[in-house]
């Protein structure tokens, strides 16, 4: 990404945009946050409450255990500090999803603290964002407007459900950036199985923080910590794909400058994205911390964890998506680009490794991450859904490796397989796709070929490109099978080349 990708140019000049966002992940859990009712996607209203959660009088809440862990788990990839003793705190506000009209969050002492992660860019470049704290919350209940033209009803399936809330310092500075920022927060929390990261579901999403200011600034603002270098923020909120980021943040942007622009001030607020017309509207004006009345919950003590419990954690995690992508650079010769394909997702990484075993490892990655991807995308499914064992994968390369097919019959014999004809072995005998190699076979086109064009022959001596002609047709002679190295080495003996 170069800089001038973080610069907008306005009519009185250029601007910068800073972010920083707040991701909200849905605990991987079975249970709720402080009750034993399940946690689930398609149950029908209001079939997963709790009297906890539905806020009965006298309702005491009981911290899952499970969840902490995942929380520090998550923590701890995000290369965060742990804070051993934090405390939940009582956020309270009025709403129809919010029963006992209070939310649990961790303000002022939150289970991990500061870290930062790595993030790759579309130019293959990194740079950091650093992480300001990461806290546990419980969700809200939803409301649903479509049932009638005059009422509201509520279901509390997600109320008390765990989230993670992640946020970050204004370290991002372009819809590119933030986009690279959060698939990189899902890879990890994914890799760790704290969150599934199902954007679709609601499991994932970001409230993206949004302000602008003169070009330079932000470098002040880097050099001092002075935050009125930097414009007001308006909090775009539950933003839910990696398109709708993206454009919420041009918009924003670009909202904001012609406001100041034209002489006005940015009043700070909380919007949404209408993502059918492709723009931010205004939700409320942004309420300080104050305005929430923050206290320690009085129904739970502080929580102290030790730290034996948390090195217990930490040698437990797997190997995450950095230390992935180093490996396969180093063990398989990869690229970073090539790895960094790879380890965007755990499924396909696997898979690759599971394909690569004793074969040509570049070969593999290639058709893993065409092929193979383009099959799963043009079906609608990811790489935990693929239907294609990865042994299949490693026959196929295998088979081009041993010279038995090349590289084009190879992809004639991978449509088959893939439309379930049976392994590449069987489907190159069943068809009879074998590569041609015999040299006699392939000298006897190449002499019937010449033979019948002796012009073209004669002007190969002047113009030697003009051998791909020939190429071409002894190819087509021996329907494509005939081995492309012979061909060439024969026809160059036979043209004087």
């Amino acid at each position: 990404m170069t800089e001038n990708s973080k610069l907008i140019q306005g009519r009185t000049g250029a601007w910068e945009i800073v972010m920083g966002l707040e991701i909200h992940a849905q605990v991987a859990s079975k249970a709720k946050l402080f009750s034993g009712a399940a946690v689930g996607f398609g149950a029908g209203p209001n079939e997963q409450v709790s009297l906890i959660d539905a806020g009965f009088p006298g309702m005491l809440p009981t911290l899952n255990k499970y969840c902490v862990e995942q929380a520090v788990k998550s923590g701890l990839g995000l290369r965060a500090q742990i804070n051993l003793k934090s405390q939940f705190d009582r956020k309270n506000y009025f709403y129809p999803d919010l029963p006992t009209g209070y939310q649990i969050s961790q303000l002022y002492h939150p289970i991990v603290g500061e870290g930062v992660v790595e993030v790759e860019a579309e130019d293959g470049s990194f740079f950091n964002v650093g992480i300001e704290r990461l806290h546990l919350e419980q969700d809200a209940g939803k409301l649903i407007h479509d049932l009638s033209p005059t009422e509201s009803y509520v279901d509390l399936n997600r109320a008390g459900t765990a989230l993670m809330e992640i946020v970050s310092r204004p370290d991002i500075r372009s819809p590119e950036e933030a986009v690279a920022y959060v698939k990189k927060i899902r890879t990890i929390l994914i890799y760790l199985g704290t969150c599934d990261g199902d954007m679709e579901k609601g499991n994932l999403r970001a409230d993206v923080n949004v302000s602008v200011c003169r070009a330079g600034n932000y470098d002040k603002f880097k050099e001092t910590g002075d935050f009125s270098f930097l414009g007001t923020r308006c909090e775009i909120k539950n933003v839910n794909s990696f398109r709708f980021i993206s454009q919420a943040i041009q918009y924003e942007a670009r909202r904001q400058i012609e406001i100041l622009e034209d002489g006005g001030s940015i009043t700070q607020e909380t919007r949404l994205f209408d993502a059918v017309k492709g723009e931010t509207r205004s939700m409320r004006s942004k309420e300080e911390a104050q305005d929430y009345r923050y206290f320690p919950d009085p129904d739970l003590l502080p929580l102290v964890l030790e730290q034996a419990w948390i090195d217990e954690i930490k040698a437990s995690l797997p190997e995450l998506p950095d230390d992935k992508r180093r490996r396969f650079m180093s063990e398989y010769g990869l690229s970073q680009y090539d790895a960094g394909v790879l380890i965007s997702e755990q499924a396909k990484a696997d898979y690759f490794e599971a394909a690569a075993k004793g074969r040509d490892a570049k070969l593999v990655s290639n058709w893993v991450t065409n092929e193979v991807s383009a099959r799963l995308a043009a079906d609608s499914k990811d790489f935990s859904d693929n239907p294609l064992p990865a042994a299949h994968v490693a026959q196929l390369v295998e088979l081009i490796e041993t010279n038995v097919i090349s590289s084009k019959i190879a992809k004639e014999v991978f449509d088959h397989v893939w439309n379930g004809e049976g392994s590449p072995a069987e489907v190159v005998e069943k068809h009879g796709l074998k590569q041609v190699t015999d040299t006699g076979a392939i000298e006897k086109a190449v002499d019937e070929i010449i033979a019948a064009n002796p012009d073209k022959a004669a002007a190969v001596a002047e113009k030697p490109q003009a051998i791909g002609w020939f190429v071409g047709q002894v190819m087509k002679a021996t329907g494509g099978k005939a081995n492309p190295a012979a061909v060439n080495d024969i026809l160059k003996t036979k043209l004087g080349l």
